[in-house]
């Protein structure tokens, strides 16, 4: 079975309210996130979560727990880059092989979640995305 890793914070938790320690995690998952995660499972790959919380014992006790309340099931919690098909990440910039033009989109970057405060944000930029993609 091939593995998938999923970031956490903002990829998974939706991180609205920002970092508030390893061990507070407040807010909703991402709109989907679960169902996609089952489907992937489903398919026999091995969903992991990796996050730097998980360096502190009560940051991993914190995701497992939010996992658990929230029904998402995953494989495992690292904090290390394990072999995987795909890494799922809001702060991951693609790599095609073309290093030209690296530098710009890397001190240009900003994660999704800079743009969101409130749970109607998020909906509201997911939706924008969603209809970006549909444009395709």
């Amino acid at each position: 079975m091939a593995n998938v890793l999923f970031d956490f914070d903002g990829v998974i938790h939706s991180y609205i309210s920002g970092w508030k320690g390893p061990e507070n995690i407040p807010d909703p998952p991402v709109p989907g996130v679960k169902e996609e995660i089952d489907k992937l499972r489903a398919d026999k790959y091995n969903v992991y979560v990796f996050s730097t919380r998980s360096r502190f014992p009560e940051g991993r006790e914190a995701i497992e727990k939010w996992l658990f309340n929230w029904g998402i099931e995953v494989d495992g919690i690292t904090m290390e880059k394990i072999p995987a098909v795909a890494i799922v990440d809001d702060r991951a910039i693609g790599f095609v092989g073309i290093p030209d033009g690296l530098y710009r989109r890397i001190v240009e970057m900003v994660p999704w979640t800079a743009y969101v405060k409130t749970e109607r944000d998020m909906e509201k930029k997911i939706e924008s995305f969603r209809k970006r993609r549909d444009e395709y």
